[in-house]
Formats: C-alpha cells, sequence, structure tokens
C-alpha cells in the first residue's frame, strides 16, 4: 500500500521494504532492529529519539526528517537525502553514510564514532566543535562546511573537496590526506603533523629537502 500514512507503526525486526511512503510518521521512541527500506519516503517524518540498530536505508528521501536525540548503531544510510532534516543530538555508532546529502541539515550537537562517510556531502555544513577522530571522509563534499575546532586526528580526508572550508582551530594531526587541495581553504590556526606541513609546502610551490 502506498501513499501517505502519518499513522503506521514501525516495521517489525528483520522486515524488508521498498518503494514505500512513510511521510509524516510518528515513530517518537520506537526501535528498529534489522528493517532494510529501499527507496522509501520518509518527508517530514517524527523520528525524534527513534533508536536503530543494524538498519538499512537506501537511496531514501528523509527530506524535514525530524530525528532530534535518535540513537543509531551500525545502521547505513546509502545515497540517502537528508535536506533541511533536524539531526540534532543524534548518535551515530559504527554508520555508514557514504553517498547521502545533508543540504541544509541541522546536525550538531552529535556524537558520532567510528563512521564512514565516504562520497557524503555535506556542503555548507556547521560540525564545528565536534570530535570526528578516525572517522572516513574519504572524497566527501565539504565544500564551504564549518569544521572549526573539530578533532579530526587520524581521519581519513583523501581526495576530499574542502573549497572553502572554515578550519581555524581544526586538529589535522595523524589525518590521512592524499590528494587533496591545500590551495583551496585557510590553514590558519590548523594543527598539522610534520608530513601534512611538507605536502602543504609542496603545493605552493616550495623546494622540501637537501
Amino acid at each position: 500500500m502506498r501513499g501517505t500514512r502519518p499513522h503506521v507503526g514501525p516495521p517489525e525486526a528483520g522486515a524488508e521494504i521498498e518503494g514505500e511512503d512513510f511521510a509524516r510518521v510518528d515513530w517518537w521512541g520506537a526501535e528498529l532492529d534489522g528493517v532494510t527500506f529501499v527507496r522509501c519516503r520518509f518527508d517530514d517524518a517524527g523520528l525524534e529519539e527513534l533508536v536503530t540498530r543494524r538498519c538499512v536505508f537506501d537511496d531514501c528521501v528523509l527530506t524535514g526528517v525530524r530525528m532530534a536525540g535518535a540513537r543509531h548503531s551500525g545502521t547505513a544510510f546509502l545515497s540517502c537525502r537528508f535536506d533541511r532534516a533536524k539531526l540534532i543530538d543524534v548518535t551515530w555508532d559504527g554508520c555508514k553514510l557514504t553517498g547521502s546529502q545533508f543540504p541544509g541539515a541541522d546536525m550538531r550537537p552529535m556524537t558520532a564514532t567510528e563512521c564512514d562517510w565516504s562520497y557524503a556531502a555535506l556542503r555548507g555544513v556547521d560540525l564545528s566543535g565536534l570530535d570526528l577522530s578516525g572517522q572516513r571522509f574519504r572524497e566527501a563534499d565539504l565544500t564551504d562546511a564549518d569544521l572549526r575546532e573539530c578533532d579530526l586526528t587520524g581521519a581519513s580526508l583523501d581526495r576530499t573537496r574542502l573549497q572553502g572550508t572554515k578550519l581555524r582551530g581544526a586538529d589535522l594531526r595523524g589525518a590521512s590526506t592524499d590528494e587533496i587541495n591545500w590551495r583551496a581553504f585557510d590553514l590558519t590556526g590548523v594543527r598539522l603533523d610534520l608530513a601534512q606541513a611538507v605536502q602543504f609546502t609542496r603545493s605552493h610551490g616550495a623546494l622540501v629537502g637537501d
């Protein structure tokens, strides 16, 4: 059954759902275990305090979703859209958000540990002050994002787009930074390790070494 169903309840553990419209559902405080959603819509849904464990949201639309206080453990959001989503105080633990897009999303404060944001579009998103250490942002788009005072130690930033990204006070030590454009952003007040400092210096034409 398709269409807007604001009173539909959350699915049972292990359910596989494709192409359904869950616009404006109210699943406040619901728990989802091992549920798979493929090409489903959650426009303006109320998912506050939602708990998910090892779920999959594949190519889903979550425009305007309200997800404050949600906790996701081992859940994958693959190529999803979070336009104007309210993701305040969300906990992402071991989650995959690869290829997802977050235009206009409110994402802080949040807690994220061991997550994969590769290929995600986080243009202009405010992530300032967050602990993002050790996480994967490989080929993510962080153009014009606010990463001031972020802990990015040990993160994967390979081929990440950082044009216009605000990084003052951020800590990049130990992060992998292969093939990033060191000329695209301001490094004032950014903490670098020696290898990164050499990469930066060479990108500006200096000769490093004897």
